[in-house]
């Protein structure tokens, strides 16, 4: 197969493994922040609706929904533009959370400073974006300058979840 032929084909099948791998952490990580800062948000999967009216619907449907699209990744042959959009599908559902958490904890007398929540905050709006962008435009799960900005973004999101006190100490970032 020519360079030109491959190039449209898509990956190796190696290369689309290792990629497989970078974003299944990625959503893998994301998912289990956003399911842990809507644990502290008081967000349960029973607040899910069919068509959210609320942030904490929206929230709970974001997380079910990722949820389902972490599984689909291990019955599914790796493609990059997939996998890249399932992880940034968990990353928008951890900035969901991150609103709802930092909007109680704002009203909260015994929350963590306003200042750790805000940051939480903007950190994981900031992982949402970067792993778009690793999904989108012409990347589509494949560059691997974005993939590690947005693994980068990650890291410091959960950094700051913990600092909220919105993830516990001893989950694996």
């Amino acid at each position: 197969m020519s360079g030109l032929e491959e190039a449209v084909a898509g990956p190796s099948t190696a290369v689309a493994a290792a990629l497989r791998k970078i974003h299944a952490d990625r959503a893998r990580s994301a998912y289990d922040r956003a399911a842990a800062t809507c644990r502290h948000a008081g967000v349960g999967q029973d607040d899910a609706q069919l068509v959210p009216t609320s942030p904490v619907g929206r929230a709970a449907g974001a997380l079910r929904l990722s949820a389902g699209s972490i599984a689909a990744l291990a019955s599914s042959a790796p493609d990059p533009a997939a996998d890249a959009r399932c992880a940034r599908n968990a990353a928008a559902a951890a900035a969901l959370a991150a609103q709802v958490a930092a909007a109680r904890d704002a009203g909260s007398e015994t929350a963590a400073p306003d200042s750790a929540a805000a940051s939480a905050l903007r950190a994981a709006l900031a992982a949402s974006q970067a792993a778009a962008t690793a999904a989108g435009g012409t990347a589509l799960g494949r560059d691997g300058s974005l993939n590690a900005c947005a693994d980068e973004a990650e890291r410091r999101a959960v950094a700051a979840a913990r600092a909220a006190g919105w993830v516990s100490e001893d989950r694996e970032a």
